[in-house]
């Protein structure tokens, strides 16, 4: 009996929900010609007026930098990557050796899973990139390096890492990135 219940309270919510989703009869005045609301035709030599969108046809722009206008001075930042298309490109050659664990173009994230070499399996790190800017500069690239060994226990225990590591990993995604974008003049 209750399952009966249940089964028509489900079959009558289904049947209200397709029947509200029935044709419209609902219909809207044109604004007329004459109206305040029309857009005027631009006449030839006119600078043709923003519209076509919510925010113009050039969409909108923060903190008064125009991703679109500044692509061919910051290497490619816009056409599906947030950060500097060089750099994002150079650092997952650079670490293609090990598993991403995360990868975002438009935040220029890219987190590595652990990796452990094979002459040294007692041994594991992963690497953290952050891509900072948009131009292709040094200071716009951030490695971090996380290191950590197994002890007898079977337990992996944070070690130190050299900083020499880190900033050989940050000129080696430089020089990449370099190579790139001359390849590409």
């Amino acid at each position: 009996m209750r399952i009966s219940k249940i089964s028509a309270l489900v079959f009558g919510s289904c049947v209200l929900a397709l029947a509200a989703c029935g044709p419209s009869t609902s219909t809207y005045p044109e604004p007329s010609p004459t109206s305040d609301q029309s857009i005027p035709n631009p006449k030839p030599g006119e600078a043709e007026p923003k519209g076509g969108g919510l925010f113009g046809r050039e969409g909108i722009t923060l903190a008064g930098d125009d991703t679109r206008a500044n692509s061919a001075a910051t290497g490619g930042a816009a056409g599906g990557v947030g950060v500097n298309a060089f750099l994002w490109r150079a650092t997952l050659d650079t670490i293609s050796f090990m598993p991403l664990a995360k990868a975002d173009p438009f935040g220029g994230v890219v987190l590595t899973d652990w990796y452990s070499p094979a002459q040294s399996p007692s041994e594991r790190m992963k690497v953290s990139v952050y891509i900072l800017d948009t131009k292709l500069r040094a200071d716009a690239l951030k490695v971090s390096i996380f290191r950590q060994t197994k002890q007898p226990t079977g337990n992996w225990e944070e070690a130190a890492v050299s900083p020499d590591t880190q900033i050989r990993i940050e000129n080696a995604i430089l020089n990449r990135a370099r190579e790139l974008r001359a390849g590409e003049q």
